[in-house]
């Protein structure tokens, strides 16, 4: 996500944000928060709500304390004015529908974080959007080869057939280099997988060869292993052109930070929000309010 857009939409989530004047709780307005997440209809945005006020509930909140129905006033075209439904939404409420929300807008990777931190410094949220945004392409990896290894084993009913396709891969992709030698020159412990010691860009890298294979296997209707690896080293050998050209050498990247640490990291996070969620502590009856009107 570029600085530009990460600062654009800092800004917008910022003047978002309304107060309440009983008890000093920051809220966003669900009616915004739909057009700031990239919706365009309110009925799609709404199904999004529901899913994350089921998981306020489950994570043993009252809904009603984060989600709070209101009727506001808002002007129509020819001048007269008419009430609608809307959603005061604590800052816990804004940080679930963003994680029950669609993971490829970009709003919705920021959203994650904006509403996760206790602060809202830009070079933490930076810090913390590259961290997720790791784990969910380690997780997309995870899923693409668990789908590849599906399709060889259903072709070829041998379980040990994945790893040597898998390896002959990797070893396109990193230039000649194996598995095994990676991990010796990214110091990975033993044990642990090669990917999880990856920067983002090769876990991408290894992910998409992994899709046009699964998509090109079933397509041609591959059955052998021979065809299965020519397919999968292939497709790594193109994709490592393409990073080449690019002057990025998939081997010569420095090794990131355990993957399995920083998702560790995330979920400490997480659950200290929960901790810390605090309630609108509103009246139904009452509207919600700004520092001025809304």
């Amino acid at each position: 996500m570029e600085k530009e857009v990460l600062v654009q939409l800092h800004n917008d989530f910022e003047k978002s944000l309304y107060v309440s004047e009983d008890t000093g709780t920051e809220f966003w307005l669900a009616r915004n928060l739909q057009k700031l997440l990239g919706y365009s209809k309110w009925e799609n945005f709404a199904k999004v709500i529901e899913k994350a006020k089921i998981s306020c509930k489950n994570a043993g909140f009252e809904i009603s304390d984060h989600f709070l129905d209101i009727r506001k006033k808002v002007g129509l075209g020819s001048g007269a004015v008419r009430e609608i439904d809307d959603i005061a939404l604590t800052r816990y409420a804004c940080y679930l529908i963003a994680q029950n929300g669609d993971p490829s807008k970009d709003a919705i990777a920021f959203a994650q974080t904006y509403f996760a931190v206790q602060t809202r410094k830009q070079e933490i949220i930076e810090k913390r959007i590259a961290e997720v945004e790791r784990i969910n392409a380690r997780r997309k990896l995870t899923l693409s080869e668990k789908e590849l290894s599906g399709i060889i084993f259903e072709r070829l009913g041998d379980g040990q057939s994945f790893g040597r396709i898998r390896s002959k891969g990797d070893r396109a992709l990193f230039g000649g280099k194996t598995t095994r030698q990676m991990k010796e020159r990214l110091d990975v412990p033993r044990g642990r997988a090669l990917a999880d010691f990856l920067p983002t860009i090769t876990i991408k890298a290894k992910d998409f060869a992994n899709e046009i294979s699964n998509f090109n296997i079933k397509r041609d209707d591959l059955h052998t292993e021979a065809g299965i690896t020519k397919e999968h080293v292939k497709n790594n050998e193109e994709v490592r052109k393409l990073l080449v050209k690019r002057n990025i050498k998939p081997e010569e990247l420095p090794p990131a930070e355990d993957a399995k640490k920083i998702e560790r990291r995330l979920v400490s996070e997480q659950k200290k929000l929960t901790a810390k969620a605090k309630t609108l502590g509103l009246s139904k009856k009452k509207q919600a309010s700004k520092k001025k009107d809304v």
